[in-house]
């Protein structure tokens, strides 16, 4: 029996982010991951200097690992369709990395106790300790496992009902000829119904392209004229080699569900806490691992919902339930937005500084 003082499920940003907390303060943390790292995440991969800051980490730090950080200072924007609009900053705005060397780092750093390849398939709890897989014994939970994570699945008693956006993207190197086409400036561009947009992501020697949807009607559509769309601007087309992958998660404010339980509690996406606007995930993610953490800590060995109850409330105020418009107004919103797409100043200041940048 492997026996910690927390079990961590989920080796992503918020699970490792969590776990470093914990082990900063002295406690002795499992991390299990289904998967085998570095892994690949669907994901564009930039980061806004706060994911630093959360992180307590320099990024000229993490640029001195060797490990791929490309500094964003601009982004073209616009409609499917359209020639979308240039808009430049004149310092860092972002940072693109590769989802496969950021989150590997991040969960060696962590110090933690890594268990790959090891998803968790039953949680039983006895006596006021959780017991994993029959061999994993630890007094509280942490469920960092995605969309589908099981912790999460344990605290709802089923499946999640609530509709989720859908993503498909690929990430593969640059052939030769495709270095000088594939601009620094990523691309996001909208679909015309507004219900999604695509990117394309230059990250050094690699470019990572794809598309999510709050629809997922007719998604194999969309995809197939996002990359035609792609290919006709950059002369890019992903190799045979390249490997697509599709992933699921949950907007904040889509509606309720349980984020804490006794002995357990629910971070990033498995808390369904990326941003309803751009979809960004990774900063709520550390956001929350950190909170978790701090809350665990000063719980001092008591962890029954009343002790929790501080970092339930603490996540519906940075993240409160939104209201979705009927269908008419959706519709006047829609054909407006369209509209307002086409203006340098609201896409500046509304699209990527609110939304995306969030500052």
């Amino acid at each position: 029996m492997i026996r910690c003082d927390a079990l961590v499920v989920g080796g992503g940003p918020a699970g490792s982010t969590c776990a470093r907390e914990l082990r900063r303060a002295g406690w002795d943390v499992v991390v299990a991951d289904r998967a085998r790292f570095p892994r690949d995440k669907v994901c564009a991969g930039w980061l806004t200097p706060r994911v630093f800051e959360l992180l307590e980490l320099d990024p000229e730090e993490y640029r001195a690992t060797g490990l791929t950080l490309q500094d964003i200072t601009g982004f073209r924007t616009g409609l499917m369709g359209r020639e979308p609009i240039e808009t430049q900053y004149e310092h860092v705005v972002s940072y693109a990395i590769r989802r496969c060397e950021f989150d590997d780092y991040l969960l060696r750093r962590s110090g933690a106790r890594v268990l790959e390849s090891t998803p968790v398939e039953s949680l039983r709890q006895e006596g006021g300790v959780w017991i994993a897989n029959d061999n994993i014994a630890a007094p509280i939970v942490v469920g960092a496992g995605g969309h589908f994570c099981p912790v999460a699945k344990h605290l709802r008693g089923g499946a999640d009902t609530s509709q989720p956006v859908v993503a498909k993207e690929a990430e593969f190197p640059l052939p030769r000829s495709g270095h000088d086409e594939v601009p620094a400036t990523p691309e996001l561009l909208f679909c015309r119904d507004l219900e999604g947009y695509g990117w394309c992501v230059r990250k050094g020697d690699y470019v990572n392209v794809g598309i999510g949807r709050r629809d997922s009607a007719q998604f194999a559509s969309h995809v197939k004229e996002f990359m035609a769309l792609v290919q006709s601007r950059y002369a890019v087309t992903a190799p045979a080699t390249a490997k697509w992958r599709g992933h699921a998660y949950l907007a904040s404010g889509t509606g309720p569900r349980p984020l804490i339980g006794p002995g357990m509690l629910l971070v990033g996406d498995a808390a369904g806490l990326a941003y309803p606007e751009s979809g960004e995930g990774i900063s709520p993610a550390i956001e929350s691992g950190r909170l978790a953490a701090r809350t665990l800590i000063a719980a001092d060995g008591r962890y029954e919902l009343d002790r929790l109850q501080q970092y339930a409330e603490a996540l519906q105020r940075l993240h409160p339930p939104s209201s979705k418009s009927p269908r008419p107004i959706r519709a006047a919103l829609t054909a407006l937005g369209r509209l307002l797409l086409t203006s340098p100043a609201f896409t500046r200041r509304i699209v990527l500084d609110r939304w995306f940048l969030r500052t």
